[in-house]
């Protein structure tokens, strides 16, 4: 039973709708709008929410989107015929209307809607009814064979037994041909030509003679660096555990850092170092002075496809199955490339090419837009903005890091702290990893250099960063609540929140951070992830994102706000990563980490980064 069905434009007119219950699905049908038509995911069939499953079809040709809805539970198998039979009956009924673009008139579709439901439910019932039809003799693998195939006679088997070689005895010898004369006489002069070499090389080592043996063994001396001292010197080195006051005379700040990333942080640039080019737009006498090469881009070998038709998925299959491979050869996890082939396909399938439209430039736009739109945040994205708001309500702003072992977490964290200090912010930084080794020692490391390049003298009298720990062994979520408070006491404007790394398959570990994102509802969860991953991207933030729901008791479980994308210096033009993990959580790439300074910082450029993806 079907609860809504309703056709509109992708202008949002709503041409015709039927609802068999007094529900209203107006939330429903602008989620599946918001959650998957406009953020290019159209190669997800079925859309869940609120107990409904939405099922769509797009008409490209007229801009049309046809939605169904039933309830959850029910195991509809007819509602792919019956969409794409009620999409047909509405094109050759109003085509002519839609062609000429009359969408505000009454639209006289019930009959013929009642008619194709009820035929596609008969189907359906039709097809759980019939059992599966045996197949008959003619069709199987045995009529094929012939009676005399299948007698066995005992005078052949004996034949074939006489037939079969002896290895023991000698084959008969046949004079040899004219090749196999020659075969032997080249293995002659093989044979004499080794010979000679052997000569040659017992001569040499006749006359090579053995160097004498030292008299007496010299024993092995350490080797001495220009640079590494004597053992005095390392008498001299200081110890954190013993002097932690000194340090700050050995180190040198690089004051040229100072100020560079006050405000909004800049946006990053992709330059790719790919030599393919892909049909640039040339102007008439280039076109005419150059010869065509023979190199170009993925989608060189389609140029000739052009012509005023409708396009099938026929028409697109070479194109698609080119791009995706170049997703994939760019990083990208191998299932998004194939969500984001299907959804070009969806997108592009009935729409009319012009003339002088190619299926390579028109596959390849359409791709860079759904890309760009993957990769543009779904919503205002402003953390200094929310750290002044919550600095006006008389709280701090709470950021939590998580990720997997390795990617980063801590430094990045002091990158994002150095960027707050600069616009004037005072940050408390909670030491939450209590299990790896030298955790708190690093963050403690930061924290002096930071405060090095941002002197109290500076900012009034005031200690910019301050570390809270409480050694390793503790709960973390007890010492980030402990945190949070005396960030609130003390008048600190932002907690950073840094906790151990864990495999996205470790449940106690995954627990335990539910639990310290459940008891101190931070403003901001990000997740750390490493450029340099592919499929393993997407298997981490999901296992993360589900973890996250499934072990808090919360109706609205807090997870992922955000994503920090680390190491996207070392990938060249292998981008891919950031597109895998957009695509999974729909949340933006708040931060990129780019080197090993504390400026190395930056904001993500969805078409900087496509540009470098299609390249």
């Amino acid at each position: 039973m079907l609860d809504l069905f309703t056709i509109f434009s992708k202008g949002g007119i709503v041409l015709w709708c039927f609802q068999s219950t007094n529900q209203v699905f107006t939330s429903s049908v602008n989620a599946l709008i918001r959650n998957v038509i406009l953020q290019e995911r159209t190669g997800v069939h079925n859309f869940d929410h609120d107990g409904l499953t939405l099922q769509y079809k797009l008409d490209n040709e007229f801009d049309l989107v046809f939605v169904v809805a039933y309830q959850k539970i029910l195991q509809l198998s007819y509602v792919d015929k019956f969409l794409n039979d009620v999409h047909l009956e509405f094109r050759d009924k109003y085509k002519n209307d839609l062609a000429d673009g009359r969408y505000f008139q009454e639209f006289d579709f019930v009959d013929r809607f009642n008619a194709t439901l009820q035929a596609a439910e008969q189907w359906g019932k039709n097809q759980a009814k019939a059992p599966k039809a045996m197949r008959t003799f003619e069709q199987s693998n045995k009529s094929k064979k012939t009676v005399a195939s299948m007698i066995e006679r005992k005078g052949e088997e004996k034949k074939q037994k006489k037939k079969e070689v002896n290895f023991s005895e000698e084959p008969p010898k046949t004079p040899p041909s004219p090749k196999e004369n020659n075969h032997v006489i080249d293995e002659d002069v093989i044979a004499a030509n080794r010979a000679k070499f052997a000569q040659k090389m017992n001569k040499k080592k006749t006359e090579t003679k053995k160097s004498p043996k030292p008299s007496e063994k010299a024993g092995k001396k350490p080797r001495i660096w220009d640079l590494g001292g004597t053992n005095k010197d390392l008498e001299t080195l200081e110890r954190t555990t013993d002097k932690p006051e000194d340090i700050k005379s050995h180190f040198t700040p690089d004051t040229e850092i100072v100020g560079l990333m006050k405000g909004v942080i800049k946006d990053l640039e992709v330059e790719s170092s790919s030599d393919e080019e892909y049909d640039e737009e040339e102007t008439p006498n280039q076109q005419t002075n150059q010869k065509p090469s023979s190199r170009g881009g993925m989608f060189s070998i389609f140029k000739g496809l052009v012509g005023s038709k409708n396009l099938t998925a026929a028409d697109m299959q070479p194109a698609l199955d080119k791009m995706k491979d170049h997703l994939i050869a760019k990083n990208v996890a191998a299932d998004i490339a194939i969500k984001l082939c299907e959804s070009v396909a969806l997108k592009l399938e009935g729409k009319v090419l012009g003339t002088f439209e190619s299926i390579a430039s028109t596959v390849k736009s359409t791709l860079t837009e759904s890309l760009v739109q993957i990769l543009s945040p779904k919503r205002r994205v402003d953390i200094l903005r929310d750290c002044m708001e919550a600095q006006r309500s008389g709280r701090p702003y709470v950021m939590t890091f998580c990720g997997v072992n390795g990617v980063g977490k801590s430094t990045n964290l002091a990158k994002i702290c150095f960027w707050l200090i600069e616009n004037n912010m005072r940050v408390l930084i909670a030491a939450c990893d209590t299990f790896r080794a030298g955790a708190v020692e690093q963050l403690r490391t930061h924290m002096r250099h930071l405060n090095a390049l941002h002197p109290p003298e500076r900012h009034g009298g005031r200690q910019m960063v301050q570390l809270y720990e409480k050694g390793y062994g503790k709960d973390a979520a007890g010492i980030a609540m402990e945190a949070i408070k005396y960030a609130t006491d003390s008048k600190f404007d932002v907690v950073l929140i840094d906790t151990a790394g864990r495999m996205q398959d470790n449940e106690p570990l995954m627990r335990a951070l539910t639990k310290l994102i459940k008891v101190n509802e931070p403003d901001l969860v990000l997740f750390v992830g490493e450029a340099l991953v592919g499929n393993e991207a997407v298997d981490q933030l999901v296992k993360f994102n589900q973890a996250l729901a499934d072990y808090s008791s919360s109706s609205n479980p807090h997870i992922i706000d955000g994503i920090v994308l680390t190491k996207f210096d070392t990938i060249d033009d292998k981008v891919g990563a950031a597109i895998s993990m957009t695509y999974i959580t729909g949340q933006p790439i708040v931060f990129v980490g780019t080197g090993q300074t504390y400026t190395d910082l930056k904001a993500l450029n969805a078409k900087a980064v496509v540009h470098s993806l299609m390249k």
